[in-house]
């Protein structure tokens, strides 16, 4: 016999995202539960941001060191593989989440354990380990939190020799021999970047015709040289045709252009191509929705054509970023209570209800080694949108602080500029340790701060921040 529940709220999916819609209704005065299959806290805290970074972060701190010179000849090592690997795991609680479990709790938000589904309006069932069900019956809203997970292309035998996906690769117990990674996006060079620096052989296979084919040129070109220069093999316009074990070898089957097809092997291989939303077995069908696909919402993250569920987070595609989704949930929360309460939901661009920085305003960072940190659109989007635009770019090693922060640094800032409104539609910035200067150009973009009142954000000297001054003098010309 199932047992039944009811709530104001139900939160299917208690990653990052799930945590804060269900925090801000229960602020709001609502009852809430979390469903969850795996861990609390997500794929954030347990495969994705939190141990990617601290993968990184060490190959990060000697580079640091040995790029000031006095403090280089304190590096006399290698970096510790062992010690690296058990900080990742710290930061993973060794993949507990006792203490998100105690969050939710302290909280006041009900947790389900198990695999839900919805079963028709407003309704979930879910089933736990040992096959027992509990319905559970929302009377406002069910959000959907289910995030994203690895896509894998349909290469001939690709899921057959037990690919790593990103999970894999940033739980890997032991640094592969050789490493081959399938696609040049964030993913792919992070952990290019993170297990050569660890003793790697690393081989990156990009079908296009540059690494992090999204971002401006300049990004691309500058990461790709600093993973060649660690060593990395960078195969661009390179088309995977399939895959094989021999042994305990894995045997990838490329192609570039019109040549002849090519074997390159490797000890493991990783899939970092992509994404796909996890919509295929919730239930979707049940409420006149398709299941697989991500979710179609509106400015406030309501489903549409669905009034009382949401999708929050990476379930709907907008923004697959974690700090993204917890922007949403903040802002699907505030309209579910607001709803509840019988309020009207504001839909204006200042609203507290809507999400509109992923249209605009998105932050992102990838902590290769240059970093790239970026906000809003780049200059190709720009141009292809046919606004009226300026790109203006800086050296960032032309700014004292960057002399004092590292000898001979590298690094470029790129603004686009909207030239009829005087304002910022983007900003990047290339370069060691750039993620910290992101949040002042997230400010600038998503404020719409003109330039003429830019003028007067004064940087301290020396710090790198004094690149905003160098870009607006170089915008005034």
């Amino acid at each position: 016999m199932s047992a039944e529940r009811t709530y104001d709220v139900i939160v299917v999916g208690a990653g990052s995202t799930g945590e804060n819609v269900a925090d801000i209704v229960v602020r709001g005065g609502l009852s809430a539960v979390l469903v969850e299959a795996e861990l609390v806290g997500g794929e954030c805290s347990y495969w994705a941001c939190m141990p990617s970074k601290a993968l990184l972060r060490g190959t990060e701190a000697i580079a640091a060191a040995r790029g000031v010179s006095g403090a280089a000849a304190a590096v006399t090592g290698e970096q510790d593989v062992a010690a690296t690997l058990a900080r990742r795991d710290s930061f993973t609680s060794n993949w507990s989440d006792d203490s998100q479990v105690e969050w939710v709790r302290g909280a006041g938000i009900d947790l389900v354990r198990g695999s839900a589904r919805l079963d028709g309006e407003r309704t979930v069932v879910v089933t736990d380990a040992d096959g027992g069900e509990t319905r559970l019956t929302a009377t406002h809203a069910v959000a959907m939190c289910t995030g994203s997970e690895a896509a894998v292309p349909p290469v001939e035998g690709l899921r057959d020799v037990d690919p790593w996906t990103p999970r894999d690769a940033t739980s890997a117990k032991e640094v592969p021999g050789r490493l081959v990674v399938i696609g040049g996006g964030y993913v792919g060079c992070e952990m290019a970047t993170a297990w050569s620096a660890l003793g790697a052989t690393v081989t990156v296979l990009e079908r296009g015709d540059r690494v992090l084919a999204g971002a401006e040129p300049e990004a691309s070109e500058a990461v790709g040289a600093a993973l060649r220069a660690a060593g990395v093999d960078v195969r661009l316009g390179t088309a995977v045709q399939a895959a094989r074990r021999e042994g305990t070898e894995v045997v990838v089957t490329v192609a570039a252009g019109d040549g002849p097809a090519e074997e390159i092997r490797g000890d493991q291989v990783l899939v970092a191509a992509g994404r796909r939303a996890r919509t295929h077995d919730v239930g979707l069908e049940t409420v006149g929705l398709e299941a697989g696909g991500y979710l179609d919402v509106d400015e406030t993250l309501q489903v549409r054509g669905v009034p009382w569920l949401y999708g929050v987070g990476d379930v709907n595609g907008r923004k697959l970023l974690t700090h993204m989704g917890k922007y949403q949930a903040r802002q699907a929360g505030a309209a579910i209570v607001a709803r509840a309460q019988g309020r009207d939901v504001d839909t204006s661009d200042w609203s507290p209800f809507v999400a509109t920085a992923d249209h605009a305003a998105t932050p992102s960072v990838v902590f290769t080694d240059p970093q790239v940190a970026s906000v809003g659109l780049t200059s190709a989007q720009v141009a292809e949108s046919g606004r009226p635009h300026r790109v203006v770019r800086y050296a960032i090693g032309g700014v004292a602080g960057a002399s004092v922060h590292r000898d001979g640094y590298e690094g470029t800032a790129i603004a686009v500029v909207d030239t009829e409104r005087e304002v910022l539609l983007g900003v990047t910035f290339v370069g060691p340790d750039v993620a910290e200067l992101l949040h002042s150009a997230v400010v600038a973009v998503a404020g719409e701060v003109p330039l003429a009142r830019l003028w007067h954000a004064v940087p301290a000297y020396p710090t790198i921040s004094e690149i905003w001054l160098r870009l607006l003098e170089t915008w005034r010309g």
